[in-house]
């Protein structure tokens, strides 16, 4: 036992964690009013009847909120190994009601309280298709925009990720300064199909083969890499057939990661506001196992802390509670190890104290042994064949806001946005799930035949 004892130690002495922090929205206008049409501007006019001042699920977060989580995130791990951010700062009102000046001023201001509660902490920061005037439109080319978020994020950017910065709004580092260890902070919004300036361009500001460069560098350099941004590729769980790439752009993420695996350890991105994960599988029939596909990768997508109801067509309340989230790791691997999700219950907030809590430990919930792309596979067959781990994961995907039941086309929607990030699979595993749910799963090769033939059609 005394060995035993001995390794544990050490085994815990090599997990270290950092914070995870995205899509804060910040709504200046938000104010309490009895008029429940008047209290935000990003409500749209959606009544904000249950206002307090911790917000509202019609809403953006007030500056009561942003303060709240950023010393939520000091008062539970006050001393993290560096913090990763993945933008979008500015609320979700008309860019007629903004301009470029107050974009940058919130910009300015979220980095400003990140900076003074943690002064010593090394902070990773992604731009967010809202962190630019006219929204979602990043360009591929140096802009001013660019050089002034660079001179305010100057503090943490190293002089050479200054530079890439102003020339395309991504950059690369080592991460804390550790040899062997690298992140790589890119501009996805460079890919967001709504950003009418890089459709027609084959790699936006070059981006691409940068990554690939320093993807290539970095396995020659037996260097491990985390990826981080904010529009992550695949489809949107709570929207069927939802994506966010352009699908050229889709299929390129794609192939940088099923060609750099090996080196990428992990990969964090926003803007889904909602807690969900998308797994990478080696591409079929490039190893000999009869084309087994298996894990290598995992992208984990964390909760914003705004409670913002979106208003995209088609989907059903799809608001949050605010979370925030802390990644434990192995500072040997990079593997991570564990996931711990913080969140505000925003209505117990507002009627009484805000009390931020532990809303779920990934391996204690789903009990799994890690965080590991084999253990988040594990976790997918878990929810996609047992109800009772699919219903704990619709939960927390709202953290905890809607708890309604996850019925079957619910299930097919979060098994295969989580499953496929690829287009073309994406939609056959839509039928062969369907399917696999009509015939109660008994007849799988009718599943199979059945996505053959759609396939051929």
């Amino acid at each position: 036992t005394h060995t035993h004892t001995h390794t544990h130690i050490i085994a815990a002495l090599s997990v270290r964690n950092f914070w995870h922090i995205t899509d804060l929205h910040w709504d200046p206008t938000y104010k309490l009013s009895n008029n429940p049409e008047l209290v935000c501007a990003s409500s749209g006019k959606r009544p904000a009847a249950s206002a307090g001042k911790f917000g509202e699920y019609v809403c953006d977060s007030p500056w009561h909120l942003i303060n709240s989580s950023v010393y939520a995130m000091k008062s539970i791990l006050p001393d993290p190994d560096f913090i990763v951010w993945t933008g979008d700062d500015t609320p979700h009102v008309p860019n007629e009601d903004l301009g470029e000046e107050a974009v940058l001023d919130i910009i300015s201001n979220l980095t400003h309280i990140i900076d003074k509660v943690f002064p010593n902490t090394k902070v990773y920061s992604a731009l967010g298709n809202h962190d630019y005037h006219p929204k979602s439109q990043l360009p591929a080319t140096p802009n001013s925009m660019y050089d002034r978020i660079a001179e305010m994020w100057q503090k943490w950017l190293d002089p050479k990720s200054k530079e890439t910065f102003k020339k395309g709004g991504y950059y690369t580092e080592k991460l804390v300064n550790r040899t062997g260890f690298r992140i790589l902070v890119l501009n996805t919004n460079l890919y967001y199909d709504q950003n009418k300036l890089t459709q027609n361009m084959e790699d936006p500001a070059d981006q691409y083969r940068w990554s690939d460069e320093v993807l290539t560098e970095a396995a020659n350099n037996k260097e491990k890499v985390y990826i981080i941004g904010h529009v992550p590729p695949g489809f949107f769980e709570k929207k069927r057939s939802k994506p966010w790439f352009t699908p050229k752009f889709n299929r390129q993420y794609l192939d940088l990661v099923e060609k750099h695996h090996s080196v990428i350890k992990g990969q964090f991105f926003g803007h889904h506001h909602t807690d969900s994960f998308r797994m990478f599988y080696n591409p079929e029939g490039s190893c000999t196992c009869l084309s087994l596909s298996f894990p290598i990768s995992t992208m984990f997508l964390s909760p914003g802390v705004t409670p913002w109801k979106t208003t995209l067509p088609g989907v059903v309340d799809g608001a949050n509670n605010p979370g925030i989230r802390v990644f434990e790791y192995d500072t040997e691997t990079l593997l991570v190890k564990d996931v711990v999700t913080y969140y505000l219950n925003l209505t117990r907030a507002n009627a009484a104290t805000g009390r931020w809590e532990k809303e779920y430990r990934l391996t204690e919930t789903f009990r799994v042994q890690d965080a590991s792309p084999a253990s988040m596979h594990q976790l997918l067959e878990l929810i996609a064949n047992n109800h009772c781990y699919l219903q704990k994961y619709y939960d927390f995907n709202s953290v905890s806001y809607d708890l309604k039941d996850c019925d079957s086309d619910c299930r097919v929607d979060h098994v295969c946005a989580a499953r496929e990030v690829d287009f073309y699979r994406y939609e056959l595993c839509l039928v062969k799930e369907g399917a696999v749910f009509i015939y109660g799963g008994l007849l799988p090769l009718l599943s199979v035949a059945l996505s053959l033939v759609v396939a051929s059609e």
